[in-house]
């Protein structure tokens, strides 16, 4: 469940990119996906739908997390676990955009 929301919102992710020439800031989070973001980088085009409905939480009931420039590619995106807390094995463990 987990690896297929976050791939669909690394999809999203993607196709804000490709309107507004950045992904959406850290500071702009996930929301910019749902929500015409403020702040800098300012949307050049964003799309008056969205990108997606509403964010998806994880299976634990958590925000996923976002983190751009990433440090494991241009934006980091993924769940903290069950545990809701960074590192963790088994089901605690981090899911990320990073795991194929």
């Amino acid at each position: 469940m987990a690896k297929g929301d976050i791939k669909a919102i690394a999809a999203a992710l993607d196709m804000y990119k490709l309107d507004n020439f950045a992904y959406p800031s850290t500071q702009q989070g996930l929301e910019a996906l749902v929500k015409k973001p403020t702040g800098n980088p300012q949307p050049k085009n964003w799309n008056k739908d969205g990108y997606l409905k509403k964010l998806p939480v994880d299976p634990w009931g958590n925000p996923y997390q976002y983190l751009a420039p990433g440090t494991k590619g241009p934006f980091d995106l993924y769940s903290l676990g069950a545990d809701g807390k960074e590192g963790g094995s088994d089901n605690d463990a981090d899911i990320g955009n990073w795991d194929n």
